[in-house]
């Protein structure tokens, strides 16, 4: 459980998450950081799951990260490890030693290959992590793997966040129904570049891990990469997404695959649903807030503008503080390095219009701005007149209780 009060904005309801067949799993309480909290989860895969995944760009990536990049390039897999706590990351020698080690625990206990072990840490950078703890409790819990509650497998692996995080979405492949859960953690470290924190998917329709690979890619771009708290990519981020085909749909080969529309459009919203409860259990947050650049002069430009906003103290900090101060936001653009007019330039703060043409709106209206606000979702748009190019983006505003919360991380 978390030591910090629940986020606000935390779902009111968790889904109904339903078992995804090929997939069991159990959780320990290893003691790696905290006494009698859970914090190793073990998924066990039926024979015949592929894999795909997206990692860290950090070139300080954790030993888990390197495990998993080279054990992606079969494109199979039969078990995770995740463990909360201590990231096994700027580790050296040891950390290395330790993912062998870990690895090597859980083939033991599901008889299998190393390699076909998949492995994920969190927590603490720089603190060398003891996989005797882990291994001694994977043989127990191999016994107990059960196809749910998924809530407890969420749980299992966070670190600061405030809540669970959970996602599920159901579609049809050639008439066949298939199911994709989710699970994620994330609260702080966050900017994903090409992964997120760590997150997990599964399915139990039959795709092949190169599209796989494909569907992952795609789906990432416009959900765990369009969120960010704090502009800090983790050394550790990793999304792995498991396909049993145990569900008895089509096998599907090919990325362009016709049969493959719903799946896509499932994938997305889970990968979506996940990304913004991140962005809603921010270290401290209060708010969360959605950032549209419309006009640019392309979607990557359009981005680079979103996420100067996103990551701006001075406009995290104004929307704490409720203030409608939409000169901040200018300020954001016109550091953002990408092209802007500042004479075509409109801001609204939800559907009020703050600026147009360069300069404060004619029907401006503080109070309307303020009373947007003052709600917890505090939606941004800025128009550049440029262009076609449009993205949004997802973070939360910046408290006291950020500062808090990471200035005593290691306590």
């Amino acid at each position: 459980m978390s030591a910090h009060p629940v986020s606000p904005l935390a779902p009111k309801t968790q889904p109904a998450m339903p078992a995804v067949a090929g997939v069991r799993f159990a959780t320990a309480a290893a003691g790696i950081k905290y006494k009698g909290r859970t914090d190793v989860l073990l998924v066990a895969l039926d024979a015949g799951t592929t894999v795909a995944g997206v990692f860290t760009t950090s070139r300080c990536p954790s030993a888990p990260v390197d495990w998993c990049r080279a054990s992606l390039a079969q494109g199979r897999a039969r078990a995770l490890v995740v463990n909360s706590g201590n990231a096994n990351a700027f580790t050296g020698a040891k950390g290395v030693a330790t993912v062998e080690a870990t690895a090597g625990g859980a083939a033991a206990a599901l008889g299998c290959a190393p390699g076909e072990i998949f492995l994920a840490s969190t927590g603490v950078i720089g603190e060398p992590l003891d996989a005797g703890k882990i291994v001694a409790v994977l043989e127990d819990t191999a016994a107990r793997a059960a196809e749910g509650p998924w809530i407890e497998a969420a749980k299992a692996i966070m670190t600061t966040d405030t809540f669970p995080k959970v996602a599920t979405a159901a579609a049809e492949i050639g008439g066949v129904a298939v199911t994709i859960n989710g699970i994620a953690k994330g609260a702080g470290m966050i900017a994903p570049d090409m992964a997120t924190m760590l997150s997990f998917l599964f399915t139990d329709a039959a795709i092949a891990a190169p599209v796989l690979q494909g569907l992952l890619s795609e789906a990432v771009v416009d959900s765990f990469n369009a969120v960010t708290v704090d502009g800090d990519t983790s050394t550790s981020d990793t999304l792995l997404f498991f396909a049993t085909g145990k569900a008895g749909a089509p096998a599907i080969t090919e990325v362009g695959d016709p049969r493959l529309g719903a799946f896509r459009t499932a994938l997305r919203a889970v990968t979506l649903d996940l990304a913004q409860q991140v962005a809603r259990d921010g270290e401290g947050a209060r708010k969360l807030i959605e950032i549209t650049v419309t006009g640019a002069e392309s979607k990557r430009s359009a981005r680079r503008i979103a996420m100067s906003i996103a990551n701006s103290p001075l406009v995290k900090t104004a929307v704490a503080g409720e203030d409608a101060n939409w000169g901040r936001v200018v300020m954001a653009v016109g550091k953002a390095g990408e092209p802007a007019d500042r004479d075509r330039l409109a801001i609204w703060f939800g559907d009020v219009q703050v600026a147009v043409a360069g300069a404060r709106a004619p029907g401006y209206s503080e109070e309307a701005a303020s009373a947007h606000m003052r709600r917890d979702h505090v939606r941004i748009r800025v128009d550049l007149g440029l262009g076609t190019g449009v993205d949004t983006v997802y973070t939360c505003d910046l408290t006291k209780d950020y500062v808090a919360i990471n200035g005593d991380y290691r306590s």
